[in-house]
């Protein structure tokens, strides 16, 4: 489902990373490991269509990666940073949202808001909320809606012991549902309870 040949991006004079090769299959999670700066985020944004290499290809369901087709959005998830929110839309606004946009595909609202523990604050403007239960309310929407990839950059991000947990069996429904999902993360035991692969970046 996910292919990279080759992959590389230039940066500062020089190579970010250069001659990346890897294949991500259905049910499969590579994970990307390495230090700030060493070009894990910018990987992902290659394999979103936001950032074109500049040496190699890559190819999601055997085509290039356009974030700009509707097509594609439908099928991959992506969680790359904490922007998607509308700060003055309650967690269920949100939800509803995305139930609306895939009409009979996602579990009820409500329902999502318990598994995320976020029931008791379902009427909270996402504005308000901790920066926990944002987190845990974009890792909901990226993991709830249908996706045939999902991408995620460093999801354990302000989330407490309980929450990395929480993440872990998020990823792990999405890859026995059949998903090729590719994570960034710092988190040992999330990468351990996860990962079919492991990428090192340096």
């Amino acid at each position: 489902m996910i292919v990279a040949d080759g992959l590389g991006v230039a940066a500062g004079g020089g190579w970010l990373f250069r001659g990346l090769d890897f294949a991500v299959g259905q049910g499969g999670c590579l994970v990307l490991r390495g230090t700030n700066g060493s070009g894990k985020s910018t990987l992902l944004h290659c394999l979103y269509g936001i950032r074109p290499p500049d040496d190699g290809q890559v190819a999601i369901g055997g085509a290039p990666p356009d974030e700009r087709s509707v097509a594609f959005r439908r099928r991959v998830s992506v969680l790359l940073d904490d922007s998607a929110l509308f700060a003055e839309l309650t967690a269920r606004q949100h939800l509803d949202l995305l139930v609306r946009s895939f009409p009979g595909r996602m579990a009820d609202p409500v329902e999502l808001l318990a598994w995320a523990g976020l029931d008791h604050r379902a009427d909270v403007p996402a504005g308000q909320l901790s920066a926990g239960q944002r987190r845990r309310l974009l890792l909901l929407a990226a993991v709830a809606r249908p996706h045939e990839v999902l991408l995620l950059d460093e999801p354990e991000q302000a989330l407490d012991a309980a929450g990395r947990r929480w993440v872990t069996e998020l990823i792990r429904g999405s890859l026995t549902e059949g998903a090729s999902v590719v994570v960034a993360s710092h988190h040992q035991p999330l990468a351990d309870g996860v990962a079919s692969a492991v990428l090192e970046l340096s």
